[in-house]
């Protein structure tokens, strides 16, 4: 199964791979009104797939819910992408204390013969401790993470629902990461997990989108979105874009139009180790420099109680607004 899938992805994109370049786009992170019809899209219905990954408990590493979870993103994704179209990439990584914990990768691709492709991306896992609770006894539990994974994964489940029935313009590829959340506070290798794995093995070689998003923490009530300086650093041209669409849908009180610190996140990573331009979407308040999650980050407080349709709304919107009607046709640039 496992060579069906990659032998898939192969045909998929691999026509696509080095076509989105500096030598032969204009700007590969031009966001610009098209005059595109663009799809509604339903906070409802991804508030409903965020309920549904709640339903299965913690989603940490080798927990049941984990393995329930993952059966059911796959089986969602086909749904929606074609059983063809969606590749589970499973592999393993080193835990503390001996453990081999067993991680997937889900990937699914929309528009799947585009040779012109966005990724977007949010991790599916779930935080195995709740170090930042406010009651010590229950710190080493895990946590629901309904926010803090689930958000992601609900909005980019709803936008898979819209494109099975709506095609993209574009080619759009979704990543759902694994072991984002997984390491100590202090343990950074330990996190990001499966985009790491991912960069260093990718599987489609040379795959090359024209650029990526990341979503992380993105469903709570009073979210905020400063510039994050990540992904300023490596797409400062994709942040203005992208903060500039969603004020001209009159969500400037949401996307900030302010610097905001560093947060190390799978966007670090698929920049630093794939070559992939990728910004970060993720709740956070900022002075420019440090950087302050909300209350319920790390918590037991994460469950559906933070969970807000307006922002879900405000987000999707966003997002759908710039797979539908933003991306500008490849501009080739004649080098003679």
């Amino acid at each position: 199964m496992y060579k069906l899938y990659l032998a898939t992805f192969f045909v998929i994109v691999f026509n696509g791979c080095g076509n989105n370049t500096s030598d032969n786009i204009s700007d590969r992170f031009h966001l610009e009104n098209q005059g595109r019809e663009v799809p509604t899209f339903s906070a409802q219905s991804a508030y409903d797939f965020i309920q549904a990954q709640v339903d299965f408990g913690p989603r940490n590493p080798n927990s049941a819910g984990h393995q329930q979870t993952r059966n059911y993103l796959i089986e969602v994704l086909r749904e929606y992408a074609g059983r063809q179209y969606v590749f589970a990439q499973d592999f393993t990584a080193e835990g503390y204390d001996d453990k081999l914990l067993e991680l997937t990768n889900i990937i699914a691709a929309f528009n799947p013969h585009a040779t012109d492709r966005i990724l977007l991306a949010a991790h599916w896992d779930t935080r195995p401790r709740a170090e930042e609770d406010y009651d010590p006894v229950r710190r080493e539990e895990p946590i629901l993470g309904a926010d803090d994974g689930g958000s992601g994964v609900g909005i980019l489940l709803e936008l898979a629902r819209i494109m099975a029935q709506n095609p993209p313009p574009i080619g759009v590829d979704i990543i759902l990461f694994d072991g984002e959340d997984y390491g100590q506070t202090s343990d950074l290798h330990k996190y990001f997990l499966g985009a790491r794995y991912w960069a260093n093995n990718p599987p489609v070689p040379g795959y090359a989108p024209r650029f990526g998003i990341l979503l992380d923490i993105v469903g709570a009530k009073g979210a905020t979105f400063p510039k994050e300086g990540y992904s300023m650093r490596y797409a400062r041209s994709l942040v203005d874009n992208v903060w500039r669409v969603a004020a001209e849908l009159g969500y400037e009180d949401t996307f900030l139009d302010m610097p905001g610190g560093l947060v190390a996140d799978d966007h670090y990573i698929v920049n630093e180790y794939a070559g992939i331009p990728m910004i970060n979407i993720i709740h956070f308040t900022s002075d420019g420099r440090s950087v302050e999650f909300p209350s319920h980050w790390h918590t037991h407080m994460d469950n559906m109680d933070v969970i807000d349709i307006e922002t879900l709304q405000i987000v999707g919107n966003v997002v759908t607004e710039i797979v539908y009607n933003r991306v500008a046709p490849q501009i080739q640039v004649n080098a003679n």
